[in-house]
């Protein structure tokens, strides 16, 4: 009789949708079946997780989303200047500058304090998908990839962020960078063609054709994919170490202000090389170059190993304000929509 109640006690935990839905119908699963004392903490575990991590890709999606769009329009001068620098030729009449003063102070000179966000319209509309795609995958890898106690090895960080990158590069930064380098070349022109962003992207697809817009690709997707295993890595390193044995415990915005960063300083530093020979495979001279290795192999003979490292101080400063406020700002909005979103 006492075997008869255990036995009604288990086949109500089998036919129970949630147990069902977790399929524990493993040999593990089978013990528990065994013992009823074992059976409703697992069962009740299970339950409290799975709504959370069903929907944290999309959570991702749309704070990564609205992060971008804030971020770029508080950096992006830093960018722009960024970007002339490494058009800039090493001497004679391509070259036009002198360092970072004086590109900001003739850019102002020339086209106002508003030149200096020239081709912004381009960024806005390629950061927001940029970074939904960036953090949205990255959550969904991770939630893959995560063991037991939610945390990830230094080789999965690794794959996490190197996955993100090279979602992002294909979906959203190829053709947004290439658009936005292209935009920047004309204005350097003596007389510039491109009449707003739509008319700048149709005038490239009539003349280029679709390639037009996804030159660069291979490098881009280097870049990318370095770029946020490296950030990815350090961030969610930094945030181990601080939490220690307690996973739940809080990292308070200005420590991931400062581990984001960290996480930007050793991105610049890995890859700036590969963000050269993107940007020059992207803009209007591309064509000179036959591959990525050729216009590599140019710059180191025209203008020297040090041309690889061109623009490194603006970019450093960009990248370290960038990726710092990209993580408060993503991580504000994820611990809101674990309120309001369970």
């Amino acid at each position: 009789m006492e075997s008869d109640k255990n036995l009604e006690k288990s086949d109500t935990v089998i036919i129970d949708p949630l147990w069902q839905k977790n399929q524990v119908f493993t040999s593990r699963g089978n013990d528990v079946i065994g013992n009823p004392h074992l059976s409703k903490p697992r069962l009740q575990d299970k339950s409290a997780t799975a709504p959370s991590s069903g929907n944290i890709g999309l959570k991702g999606i749309i704070a990564g989303g609205i992060t971008g769009g804030i971020e770029i329009c508080i950096t992006y001068p830093t960018e722009y200047v960024k970007t002339q620098l490494q058009l800039d030729g090493k001497t004679g009449a391509g070259k036009q500058y002198n360092g970072i003063y004086d590109c900001v102070k003739k850019t102002i000179n020339t086209n106002g304090f508003f030149g200096l966000y020239r081709g912004l319209s381009v960024l806005v509309y390629g950061s927001i998908p940029k970074s939904a795609v960036r953090f949205g995958s990255f959550e969904t890898v991770k939630k893959q990839l995560v063991d037991d106690e939610g945390k990830l090895n230094a080789q999965r960080k690794l794959l996490a962020g190197l996955c993100a990158g090279v979602s992002e590069a294909i979906l959203a930064v190829t053709p947004m960078e290439t658009v936005k380098v292209k935009f920047i070349n004309d204005q350097r022109s003596g007389n510039p063609r491109f009449q707003g962003f739509f008319h700048g992207v149709s005038l490239i697809v009539k003349e280029n054709g679709f390639k037009g817009i996804y030159q660069g690709l291979m490098p881009t997707i280097m870049k990318q994919g370095s770029n946020q295993a490296i950030r990815f890595f350090v961030m969610e390193t930094m945030k181990d170490y601080y939490r220690g044995d307690d996973n739940n415990k809080v990292v308070p915005k200005p420590m991931i202000g400062l581990f984001g960063a960290c996480a930007g300083a050793a991105s610049v530093f890995g890859n700036t090389p590969i963000d050269v020979v993107k940007t020059r495979m992207q803009g209007l001279e591309a064509s000179k170059y036959k591959s990525s290795l050729d216009c590599a192999v140019q710059v180191w003979k025209n203008e020297g190993p040090r041309a690889f490292y061109k623009g490194t101080v603006p970019r450093l400063g960009r990248v370290c304000l960038d990726v710092a406020i990209t993580f408060m700002i993503y991580d504000s909005f994820m611990d809101l929509f674990k309120k309001v979103w369970p």
